[in-house]
């Protein structure tokens, strides 16, 4: 599994409950490294161990844990980059997950060994669509979940009112079930396209 995404756990871990509980969990799962590094690759039984360690120590089931990362990955302070790389994929909810298909491509520009889900997105009807989500080999196991917080957080972004279903597996592809109530049902987060400049050069620098 790529260095970057066994990271991202270990950050998820530490930013939300602490180091000492990074440090619990590790030493449940018998990861003897310190951290994660984002540019090595990872056995993906390591990663899988660490997962359960979280599920021991927090209480929760893994499903959740999983969905708690794609929501940490928009809206924790220290991933406010991606978070304004998904908003670059429309001016709406309905215009982003339109733009869905294309992120493993994108992903790929920035890391190109980063081995993301295959996304493919079907209209069921007007308002509801429903999402595949084919995991590649190096891809985490339950990434659909992680897909559902990523949703979830991003609908909230928009300000738009959005039920999530995963439902589950077929034919090797999780099923994500959206439902798109209202798209203006509350007011979004500020998002300044002006701002990009600037990210640029602090990227950059």
């Amino acid at each position: 599994m790529h260095g970057l995404i066994a990271r991202t756990l270990q950050c998820f871990l530490q930013d939300t409950y602490g180091y000492a509980a990074w440090q619990d969990i590790a030493r449940r799962a018998r990861f003897e490294a310190a951290e994660f590094e984002a540019m090595l690759d990872y056995d993906m039984v390591t990663v899988e161990q660490v997962l359960d360690g979280a599920v021991v120590h927090l209480g929760k089931p893994r499903e959740v844990i999983l969905e708690d990362i794609g929501t940490y990955l928009i809206t924790h302070s220290n991933n406010e980059g991606l978070r304004r790389l998904m908003r670059y994929g429309g001016v709406d909810f309905i215009e982003f997950l339109h733009s869905l298909e294309d992120l493993p491509g994108r992903a790929q520009l920035a890391v190109a060994d980063l081995d993301l889900p295959v996304l493919e997105l079907g209209d069921d009807s007007p308002g509801a669509f429903v999402l595949a989500c084919q995991a590649g080999q190096r891809s985490l196991p339950g990434f659909g979940y992680v897909l559902v917080g990523v949703l979830r957080a991003m609908a909230d972004d928009y300000g738009a009112l959005v039920i999530l279903d995963h439902r589950g597996i077929l034919e090797e592809a999780e099923i994500i079930g959206i439902t798109v109530v209202e798209t203006d049902f509350a007011e979004g987060r500020d998002f300044d396209l002006a701002a990009a400049p600037a990210l640029r050069r602090e990227a950059a620098s």
